[in-house]
């Protein structure tokens, strides 16, 4: 078990690594799904270059990447103590989001919201700045 899974857009992972590495400094466990590339064949390529190469798959249903990534994130969504949205976050950011919110974790949003949505209300707590978070552990 974990004490935090981070989601988030992989586009997002340089503030996700600062937010683990800042939990961590707190003595916190993280699970952090940008710790797998999702471009293995070019891992350590801009987090851009990797999303281009992972969008650009045509048949992602039957893609064994995308089946094993998504294992592993619902893993780390299962065995969180809480979860922590880092905005911005893209559609299956909001999907893992509400997968928490079934699976009865609290969560935790971090950053604005591009608009008002009534679905936002499913977060325990919410803060503006990753430091504001930071503040309160």
């Amino acid at each position: 078990m974990t004490d935090y899974t981070i989601i988030s857009k992989f586009r997002n992972k340089d503030n996700c690594d600062l937010l683990v590495k800042k939990l961590q400094e707190k003595g916190k466990t993280c699970y952090n799904f940008c710790d797998t590339p999702v471009d293995p064949n070019n891992p350590d390529a801009h987090p851009e270059e990797q999303m281009k190469a992972f969008e650009s798959v045509k048949d992602f249903f039957n893609n064994s990447r995308y089946k094993e990534i998504f294992d592993k994130d619902l893993r780390g969504l299962k065995n969180a103590e809480k979860v922590i949205m880092l905005l911005p976050a893209g559609n299956s950011v909001h999907m893992e989001a509400g997968v928490a919110y079934g699976l009865g974790k609290p969560l935790i949003l971090i950053g604005e919201p591009e608009k008002p949505e009534t679905l936002y209300l499913i977060f325990n707590e919410r803060y503006k700045t990753i430091d504001e978070f930071l503040k309160t552990i």
